[in-house]
């Protein structure tokens, strides 16, 4: 007897299904968990909201859409313009100033050739709109140009003090946190680790990146050297070449430590004497021009109205 191809069809077709329906139902079982979960989810913050790229470009605010491409082509042109070696020297400032991964050169050369116009500009409307206007735009726009052209330098180069003088004050007490550490029976570099973690500031910045260099497979006095070449403060120096003579000649880190430490602090103390004592001379120009003045008008103007009345 033979089977109708028809009803075995059918029979096939339906064992199939039947066995798709079994694995689909052990599927949900072992993710109803995570489908309730997802479920509550979805109740309580709502469905996610799919975002096209349109979207979110009209999301930004409008100064931020009308600057943005402004300024990456503003940042195309000085790409072409800027020289090598004056790429390298900004890139060093930056460095200095800690700037390097928010800004490179050509972003700098940017801000200054936007600074420039912006103060171009400025001069120009505040010219035209005051009610004492000069005729002198030959004299004022040159030095609306070399003003705008310089600020960006002179915020660098104060940023790149006042982080030297953050380092300077600094150093003495990491140092004395690393000897402690070190003398504790940690090794120095969990020591300075130990240090960074629990810190702030440019030299923990420095710190950190030092170690990451040594991790990535550079020797440590090239590491110490090179994070004394991005500081270039004569202390952190120092500490590199002494760090790394101690190493080579199988001195103790910790002793080394510790008197890198003391002239540190005693070199950071002399520095405050130095500013103490030229802080008459810097207090005599404002004493001469705000003070002296108003003392002369108070002794000496009765003694010249008695002086007018008598020979007048």
């Amino acid at each position: 007897m033979t089977v109708p191809f028809d009803f075995l069809d059918f029979t096939m077709l339906f064992i199939f299904l039947f066995v798709v329906l079994i694995f689909h139902f052990i599927y949900l079982l072992l993710n109803k968990n995570t489908q309730d979960i997802s479920a509550r989810m979805s109740m309580v913050i709502g469905k996610p909201e799919v975002i096209t790229i349109r979207q979110k470009e009209l999301n930004e605010s409008f100064a931020k859409r009308m600057l943005t491409p402004f300024g990456n082509k503003l940042i195309y042109v000085t790409s072409k313009i800027l020289p090598s070696k004056k790429e390298e020297q900004l890139t060093k400032k930056l460095e200095l100033a800690g700037k390097l991964k928010k800004i490179g050169p050509k972003e700098f050369i940017a801000i200054k050739l936007t600074s420039t116009a912006a103060l171009l500009f400025f001069v120009l409307v505040f010219n035209y709109l005051s009610s004492f206007a000069t005729k002198n735009l030959m004299l004022i726009i040159p030095g609306a140009l070399i003003i705008g052209w310089l600020l960006p330098n002179i915020y660098l180069q104060k940023v790149i003090n006042e982080r030297k003088n953050e380092i300077e004050k600094a150093i003495p007490d990491f140092l004395d946190l690393i000897t402690v550490s070190m003398e504790a029976g940690i090794g120095f570099d969990g020591a300075i680790l130990k240090v960074v973690e629990k810190s702030t500031g440019p030299l923990a910045e420095e710190l950190s990146i030092m170690l990451q260099e040594y991790k990535m497979g550079k020797k440590r006095g090239q590491a110490l050297k090179d994070m004394a070449q991005r500081t270039l403060v004569e202390d952190v120096t120092a500490f590199a070449g002494s760090v790394t003579m101690a190493e080579q000649l199988g001195l103790s880190l910790g002793h080394v430590l510790r008197l890198q430490s003391d002239q540190a602090r005693q070199k950071r103390r002399q520095r405050a004497e130095a500013k103490a004592m030229k802080a008459p001379v810097k207090m005599l120009i404002p004493m001469v021009i705000c003070i002296f003045p108003s003392i002369f008008v108070i002794l000496l103007g009765p003694a010249i109205i008695n002086f007018y009345k008598n020979f007048s």
